[in-house]
C-alpha cells in the first residue's frame, strides 16, 4: 500500500472541500508507486509512509483547488517528483500541465509518469533560464512548493506568468508575502490571497496567490538571485 485506503483519502479530502473519484485515486496510486520505486535509486522524496504521502503530497497539492484553482496552461516550477503539478493534472485532467526542473534525471522520470498516467509536458531547464526564453509569460497559472524562499520563487515564477494569470506558492507560515511586496510589485505582481491552513497531521501551511497585473521588466529574472 502506497496511500491510505481510498475511502479514507476521499473522506480526508472532503473535509477540505475536495472531491476525488475512484479513477483519480487509482491514478494517484500508480503515480506514487512509481515515485517510491524510483526513490530506491534516486532521491525524490523523504516522505514514504502511506499516511504522510497522502497528507503531505496528495492533499497539500490539492489545496489550491479550494481557494484559488489553477486554470489554463499551468507550470510547476522546481517540480522535483511532480508535486504539486502531477497531482493537479490527475485531479483536473483538463489542465495543460508543464513540469519544469533543472535535473535531467527527474525530468526523465516524470516523462515516464506522464506516459503512465496523464499527458504532461516535462521540460529540463533552470527556472531562471526558463523565464528569459520562449516560456516567458506563457502560463496562466504557475505553481511552486517549497523550492526556495518566497522572494526567489517570485523572481523565478512571475516572469513565466501571463498578465492576467497567477502564481500560486505553497509555503510555511514563516513566509509572508507582505515582506516582499515591493519586489512582487516590481515583478508585475499583486498579492491577492494569503491563506493559512492546517493539514490533518497538524502541520501548519500557507497558500499565497499573486496575481500578474503587468508585464515583468526584461531584467528579471536575474541570472544570479541573491
Amino acid at each position: 500500500m502506497v496511500l491510505i485506503p481510498e475511502n479514507e483519502l476521499a473522506a480526508m479530502c472532503r473535509e477540505y472541500g475536495i472531491e476525488i473519484t475512484h479513477e483519480e485515486y487509482a491514478l494517484y496510486e500508480r503515480y506514487i508507486s512509481m515515485v517510491l520505486e524510483k526513490n530506491k535509486v534516486m532521491n525524490l522524496t523523504r516522505i514514504t509512509e502511506p499516511y504522510d504521502v497522502s497528507v503531505k503530497h496528495i492533499l497539500d497539492s490539492l489545496i489550491p483547488f479550494v481557494y484559488s484553482p489553477p486554470f489554463g496552461r499551468t507550470a510547476d516550477v522546481g517540480t522535483g517528483a511532480g508535486f504539486p503539478g502531477a497531482v493537479m493534472k490527475i485531479h483536473a485532467p483538463s489542465l495543460d500541465v508543464t513540469l519544469i526542473d533543472s535535473l535531467r534525471k527527474r525530468i526523465d522520470f516524470l516523462c515516464e509518469v506522464s506516459e503512465a498516467t496523464l499527458p504532461m509536458e516535462c521540460i529540463h531547464i533552470r527556472a531562471e533560464d526558463a523565464g528569459r526564453g520562449e516560456l516567458r509569460e506563457q502560463f496562466d497559472t504557475v505553481a511552486a512548493r517549497a523550492v526556495a524562499a518566497l522572494p526567489v520563487l517570485c523572481e523565478y515564477c512571475l516572469p513565466l506568468t501571463k498578465t492576467g494569470g497567477k502564481f500560486i506558492a505553497l509555503k510555511t507560515p514563516s513566509e509572508d508575502a507582505g515582506e516582499c511586496e515591493a519586489l512582487i510589485s516590481e515583478l508585475g505582481g499583486q498579492v491577492s490571497l494569503q491563506k493559512d491552513y492546517t493539514l490533518p497531521d497538524g502541520e501548519k501551511r500557507r497558500l499565497i496567490v499573486i496575481e500578474k497585473v503587468t508585464s515583468t521588466p526584461s531584467r528579471y529574472p536575474r541570472k544570479k538571485i541573491k
